[in-house]
């Protein structure tokens, strides 16, 4: 584990590149390059470039970058839809998949270059699109990533499971119980997955996704130690209370 320090997070990019491009001059102009950044997941779906957000990042970590990137529940099920994988996924409603318009895989389809429509072997022909690197890259995701104060996940966490229990699942789908409840986990919580109409510290958890996969500006977070704040860049502005 390893010791406390000023880290960036950035949450749910789904796809969206330019806003990506965005928050990463932001931190590099404000926190400098050397800054280590993690990456909340959901990298992929509902916005316009979700293999130009993947590649972006396999770029910077072979520059050197001090990325950490985490696995969300769209990233896996795009990687279960490379394998052809079946898995009834906790959140899904019956029927439900990852093609469906919800989910917005379909546009993850056509930033690769799929034609669409998706005939039944449509998982082979995305399987062959998708470079190998960004596979591989996607299968490499961990789903936690902690320091001494702070544990980020793309959902949450399982109330009163210790830390080092948790499941995968839950990592990446919770909600409920976790959002309603107020206890200390042991650590300050740091996720995205559930949109807030602002970024929000509710004391045992910062809920950071704003809706940047719903067409709303990407954001980025200093964390130093149990404190929060966003980088804007009219200069650092603290997290509402909840």
């Amino acid at each position: 584990m390893l010791p406390d320090m000023t880290l960036l997070a950035i949450p749910d990019i789904h796809g969206q590149k330019s806003e990506l491009d965005r928050v990463l001059r932001l931190a590099d102009a404000q926190c400098g390059r050397r800054a280590r950044i993690v990456f909340l997941g959901d990298l992929v779906d509902r916005g316009p470039d979700s293999r130009g957000v993947i590649q972006t990042l396999i770029d910077g970590i072979a520059r050197g970058r001090d990325w950490i990137v985490l696995r969300g529940n769209h990233d896996r099920m795009f990687l279960d839809f490379l394998a052809a994988a079946a898995r009834d996924d906790p959140a899904l409603r019956p029927g439900e998949g990852w093609l469906s318009e919800r989910m917005g895989g379909i546009e993850t389809l056509l930033s690769y270059g799929v034609s669409l429509p998706i005939g039944a072997a449509g998982w082979r022909e995305m399987a062959r699109a998708v470079p190998d690197d960004h596979q591989t890259f996607l299968a490499g995701r961990p789903c936690r990533y902690e320091t001494p104060r702070l544990f980020f996940a793309h959902a949450g966490v399982r109330p009163g499971v210790p830390l080092a229990d948790q499941a995968d699942d839950d990592l990446i789908w919770i909600r409920e119980p976790f959002l309603s409840d107020r206890r200390d986990h042991g650590k300050l919580i740091v996720h995205g997955h559930t949109p807030v109409e602002l970024p929000t510290d509710y004391g045992n958890r910062v809920a950071l996704d704003a809706g940047g996969g719903r067409g709303r500006p990407l954001n980025l977070f200093r964390l130093d130690g149990r404190k929060v704040e966003q980088i804007t860049e009219a200069g650092p502005r603290p997290l509402r209370r909840g």
